[in-house]
């Protein structure tokens, strides 16, 4: 069932067209001739039915219309409008909602519960999808969206040790738009567009939040002291060959192995160094 347009016309034209009705009703009651008594009668009963098909319309929304249960259309035209006095109209808004998800406690693909939660902003597209399609399009929504969230979340690990591999964490866009198109593919049923899915919680559960806080701590320190290495490893090879260029002072290889387990030891060391004068020579004597 897609949404089609409904019958309407303008409430003010309507209007005055009743006045006329009640205007004329009135003349006819006034002649005293009983057909003509007759008829301003059915002119006056006939008017609190011609009121009933006024009702209004206001921006970003829609009135479902339904003719003793039937699909009629939907009219989206803004403010006073009149039709069949006999519709029945169910008011539907068009604008923009959001609504943010419990935290949901899941397994990542790694198998590490994590604990996440997403807000989702959607408004409704299709009304008759809306209205026929689901029971209660609005409980659809925050249920589906939810069950997209559980299923996107066991597609990502929460942290990649493999740059190139997309995580929770690392790779915001990409896991958003899968979110959002999983979340899409659920509703589209429901005539509903879903324009940005975000995560707003992220966390590991609270039984290993601790183990794998000192794991991600491990890993930042080995992080650091492979960076320390290779920037130490730079500077003792540039030392050696600036000696080497200038003139300085003629190494051997063992003197060479000795300056550069010193420097090591200076640049790689997290406390201060403290100079030690050697009165001898490396080779004893």
């Amino acid at each position: 069932m897609n949404e089609r347009k409904g019958f309407s016309l303008g409430g003010i034209p309507a209007i005055l067209l009743m006045l006329v009705q009640a205007a004329v009703a009135l003349y006819l009651l006034s002649t005293h001739v009983p057909p003509y008594a007759f008829a301003a009668v059915v002119l006056f009963a006939l008017l609190p039915l011609m009121l009933k098909g006024l009702f209004q319309v206001a921006p970003n929304e829609g009135q479902v219309l339904q003719l003793f249960g039937k699909y009629a259309g939907t009219v989206r035209e803004e403010g006073l409008r009149w039709t069949n006095p006999f519709f029945t109209k169910q008011r539907l808004s068009l604008r923009m909602r959001n609504f943010e998800s419990s935290k949901l406690k899941v397994n990542d693909s790694d198998g590490n519960p994590i604990e996440i939660a997403a807000v989702v902003v959607w408004r409704v597209l299709d009304t008759a999808e809306a209205v026929f399609c689901v029971d209660d399009y609005e409980n659809y929504v925050h249920i589906q969206s939810e069950s997209a969230l559980r299923q996107m979340a066991q597609s990502y690990p929460y942290d990649a040790h493999d740059d190139s591999k997309p995580s929770l964490r690392s790779h915001g866009d990409a896991v958003m738009t899968h979110l959002r198109d999983e979340i899409q593919a659920r509703l589209d049923k429901a005539g509903v567009e879903v324009t940005e899915a975000r995560i707003t919680h992220l966390a590991y559960a609270q039984e290993i939040a601790q183990a794998m806080l000192q794991r991600q701590q491990a890993g930042a320190i080995i992080a650091a002291r492979t960076r320390i290495v290779e920037g130490a490893v730079s500077m003792v090879e540039m030392a050696l060959d600036q000696l080497s260029k200038r003139g300085v002072v003629q190494l051997d290889e063992e003197r060479k192995a000795s300056m550069v387990s010193n420097l090591l030891v200076v640049l790689c060391g997290e406390r201060g160094t403290q100079p030690v004068v050697n009165t001898g020579t490396l080779y004893g004597g």
